[in-house]
């Protein structure tokens, strides 16, 4: 169950949505048990986002969540955040310096009027 939410402060053309998608796709398999097959993607275009107090320039903030019965290992979003940055910057034309990618895992995750 990996959800990968971005929220960018310029627009987001359809191209990039998918060129995100596709890397997120292989990206996400750095996370032990993940796969594409699972993956939920959400995009929101012209954010008002500030950083470092200042919107004059692009920025994006990549929300990464999983379910996991335990802590995912620092390496699997090491990796994630090497192979998808370049994409990002590419696609959104982000500086690099004002991505952050934010992580978080959950032992708890509702699907199909459930939880796991």
């Amino acid at each position: 169950m990996p959800v990968v939410h971005t929220y960018c402060s310029a627009p987001i053309a359809p191209e990039a949505r998918e060129a995100l998608k596709s890397a997120y796709g292989r990206a996400i398999e750095a996370v032990p048990g993940k796969s594409e097959s699972w993956l939920m993607c959400l995009f929101e275009d012209d954010a008002h986002i500030y950083f470092a107090g200042d919107d004059s320039e692009p920025c994006a903030l990549v929300d990464v969540s999983v379910f996991a019965r335990s802590e995912v290992p620092a390496s699997a979003w090491e990796r994630f955040t090497e192979e998808v940055t370049p994409a990002i910057c590419r696609e959104l034309g982000v500086d690099p310096a004002r991505v952050y990618i934010r992580y978080g895992w959950t032992p708890s995750f509702g699907w199909n009027g459930a939880n796991f």
